[in-house]
């Protein structure tokens, strides 16, 4: 029987780290998470080391893997549990040996081929997306959900959904095969509180 569908916390484009200890633990205490990915652009290595130190403990404390976007060399030096990397980011076979051990994401996008050839190089897992608008990142591609299906049939590599998910709209990505849906504004953005918006995306799988 295959695993249930699980949520996937991406981090808002910025945040003040000390503030958002708080919100992170409502969201991790209010139901079920699979993972916490820190994702920072446009600032310091000092300012990335900082925020995971003070994040990472809270994902870690229950027993929530916390994985780093884009930096696998500051992944292995912090004590995260993995890193996610993408097309402009370091390429997935030197991420692999920099990780050793940790986990490995790669984001696909709407490729076939470039999710088979993460997984080949030692990917833990492959993200597709964007399947919806999204606030938090520009992008005019749109991934079809028969690419979940597809790969959930062929691969037993786990697959994650991003881009533009919430409770509205989450459920044709669920019944596709999504082992993950990744999700930024539908939890911190919610106007009951990341609390509310676990809940909210945990039913929503739950259908």
């Amino acid at each position: 029987m295959p695993e249930p569908c699980r949520l996937y916390l991406v981090t808002p484009p910025t945040l003040a780290p000390q503030d958002f200890i708080p919100l992170l633990a409502e969201a991790l205490d209010a139901g079920d998470v699979g993972a916490v990915q820190l994702r920072l652009k446009h600032v310091s290595d000092d300012e990335i080391l900082h925020a995971v130190e003070l994040l990472r403990p809270v994902a870690q404390a229950r027993n929530v893997a916390f994985i780093l976007n884009d930096r696998p060399d500051l992944a292995v030096r912090s004590g995260c549990d993995g890193a996610h990397v993408g097309a402009d980011d370091m390429d997935v076979t030197r991420a692999r040996k920099v990780l050793g051990e940790l986990q490995l994401g790669v984001s696909c996008y709407d490729s076939r081929d470039a999710a088979m050839v993460a997984g080949e190089l030692g990917a833990d897992y492959v993200a597709y997306g964007a399947f919806f608008p999204s606030a938090t990142k520009e992008t005019d591609l749109r991934a079809d959900p028969e690419l979940l299906r597809w790969w959930s049939e062929m691969m037993e590599l786990p697959v994650v959904a991003i881009g533009g998910i919430t409770a509205e709209n989450c459920r044709p990505l669920v019944e596709a095969g999504a082992d993950f849906l990744a999700v930024v504004g539908a939890v911190w953005s919610h106007p009951g509180g990341p609390g509310a918006g676990v809940r909210a995306m945990n039913a929503a799988i739950a259908g």
